[in-house]
Formats: C-alpha cells, sequence, structure tokens
C-alpha cells in the first residue's frame, strides 16, 4: 500500500532547521504546508527561478503570496537551466536546481548555520524514474530510482512523500484550501517523461492497479542489492589498495573486478564508466600479464593507466 500524507509525515524526523524546495506547484505546497504544521518557526522554503518560461515570474510571485501567508521564510534563486549540446532539458534544470542550493548552503555555513533539504517526489515520480531507468537498460543504481535521502555536495536531502500517491497529495492540499499553480511545461509531450506520465502511467494503471506499490518495491530491492554490492566492493578495495594492486585485482572474478572498479572510480575520483569502458578495461587488465603490458583507457573525463603495479586514474 502507499502511505496517506499524515504517515509519510510522521515518520519523516529531519534535523531541524528544515528547507523545502517550492516550486509552487501542488506537490511541494502540500510538504510546506504539512511541514510548517508540524514545526512551526523551524521551516523555511527555496524557490528555483529557472528563466525558462514566461510563467516562471508568476510562480516566483505565487511563491512569495504563499510564503508570507504561512510565515515562511524564502529565498528565491535565479539561475540558468537552458541546457547544452548532448544534455536533456530535464537534466539541464536538474543540475541547476542542486548547483543553487549548494550554493544557498554555503552562503548559510558562513553564516554559522546548516541546510537540510525536503523534496515533494511522490510515488508516481518514483515509476516514472524507474521507467526511464529501464529504457536506458540501466544498472543496479539506476532501477533503484529515487532514494528517501541522500546527500549532495554536502547537503542531506529528504524525501518524505516518496510512499504517498499523488492522488493522495492532491486530495488533502484540495482539502486544506491551499492556492498551488500548474506548471504548463508538465504537459509538453516533447519531455521523455511527460509522454511517460500521460500514456504510459495510464496504461499501467489499467493493467497492474496495484503498480505503484510493486514498481516502488523493485526500486527498493534493487537498492538492497547494490547496497551489498556497495559493501563487498568497500571489502575488496581494503585489500586490493588504493590505486588498486593489479595482481590482486585480477585474483578476483571479472564480476568482482567490475563491481570494485566502479567502486573505487565513483568513490576516489567521481568518475562513472559506461559499460563498454569497463569491458574494455577488464579485457585490458586481463591481458596485463608482463611488465610491458599496459592498461590506458579513457574514462570520464581522464583514463585509467597502469602505473607500474597498480592501476590509477589521471584526469586528463
Amino acid at each position: 500500500m502507499t502511505l496517506s500524507l499524515a504517515q509519510a509525515l510522521a515518520e519523516f524526523e529531519p534535523d531541524l532547521p528544515l528547507t523545502v524546495a517550492f516550486s509552487g506547484g501542488a506537490d511541494s505546497s502540500a510538504l510546506l504546508l504539512a511541514c510548517c504544521r508540524k514545526w512551526p518557526g523551524q521551516v523555511d522554503a527555496v524557490h528555483i527561478h529557472h528563466g525558462l518560461q514566461k510563467a516562471a515570474d508568476q510562480f516566483e510571485q505565487h511563491a512569495k503570496d504563499v510564503c508570507q501567508q504561512l510565515g515562511v521564510a524564502l529565498k528565491v534563486c535565479r539561475v540558468d537551466g537552458r541546457h547544452h549540446a548532448g544534455q536533456s532539458p530535464e537534466d539541464a534544470a536538474r543540475v541547476a536546481r542542486y548547483d543553487a542550493f549548494a550554493r544557498v548552503a554555503q552562503q548559510r555555513r558562513k553564516a554559522g548555520s546548516r541546510m537540510v533539504v525536503a523534496l515533494a517526489h511522490h510515488a508516481q515520480d518514483q515509476v516514472e524514474t524507474l521507467l526511464l531507468a529501464l529504457s536506458r537498460g540501466a544498472g543496479l543504481p539506476g532501477l533503484s530510482a529515487m532514494g528517501s535521502s541522500f546527500e549532495k555536495d554536502g547537503l542531506v536531502y529528504y524525501r518524505p512523500f516518496l510512499q504517498v500517491s499523488q492522488a493522495e497529495i492532491r486530495q488533502w492540499l484540495d482539502e486544506q484550501g491551499l492556492a498551488f499553480v500548474e506548471d504548463p511545461s508538465n504537459a509538453d509531450q516533447r519531455f521523455t517523461r511527460n509522454r511517460i506520465r500521460a500514456r504510459v502511467m495510464p496504461a499501467l494503471e489499467a493493467c497492474f492497479p496495484g503498480y505503484l506499490q510493486t514498481f516502488s518495491r523493485s526500486a527498493r530491492h534493487a537498492a538492497q542489492a547494490q547496497a551489498l554490492l556497495d559493501d563487498l566492493a568497500a571489502q575488496d578495495l581494503l585489500v586490493l589498495g588504493v590505486p588498486p594492486k593489479l595482481k590482486a585485482l585480477k585474483a578476483l572474478s571479472p564480476l568482482r573486478q567490475s563491481n570494485v572498479l566502479r567502486h573505487w572510480l565513483k568513490t576516489c575520483h567521481r568518475v562513472l564508466p559506461s559499460a563498454a569502458q569497463m569491458d574494455e578495461l577488464l579485457r585490458q587488465i586481463q591481458a596485463c600479464n608482463t611488465r610491458g603490458h599496459q592498461v590506458d583507457i579513457r574514462v570520464g573525463q581522464g583514463y585509467c593507466r597502469r602505473l607500474g603495479t597498480v592501476l590509477d586514474w589521471y584526469n586528463s
């Protein structure tokens, strides 16, 4: 079963004070109102102005009006949400948002305060994220979809509504009588997520009425499996050393080699190799039988190369 909004909020116990990412839409409006009622005087809001559509100024004014009505301090961040070549509009906007939150947090740290952020993603958002990952042939990290909490740029983020349906959120908000805005871009089916929302989700609801629960449960299973792989990789890396020793690395099975190398590149260098890059890296490692054999492959913005008895990564 999905949770009611009240159940989700009862289970949500973040460090305070709490900052709500407030777009002015229904989901973030419900989150802001519910949090204000649970922790009066300990909640503020950040509104991101992406500058991508004419209605953005109206969204900002609405956010200001609602926060004034609720007695909540509001910080407005104006960002350049335009995407670049090879980047989707959704990804560009998401990166811009997280960069803005990081800047606000840095300003607050200088003033001697910390920042914890609540995001209003709900159960439908979780399933959409899982379907996008499936469409891209993602591995366990992608199939894990969104976590209920995560850290990024030194900030802790929470998603308390991840097991709450959008219908439940809308019904609760209607009962409270708080106004919200509708983003017209959400109906633009040029965006993949919007096509999934408009075409795929109704079909899933018709064929599998319990899909919100079962698909989300699959994402949690994937996240648990990935957590176990991360634990194994951390243990293997303790044995291999940093940077990893080639002889010890070659003693592992190919699957464990791949697992520990991904973990090493991600945790030590913030690099995520593609499947093709990992396959080639494993091939070169397997062929590395004498001192003369080299490992040299581009991964991310740098290169994995053999340096004597170890494998290392160098920024280009």
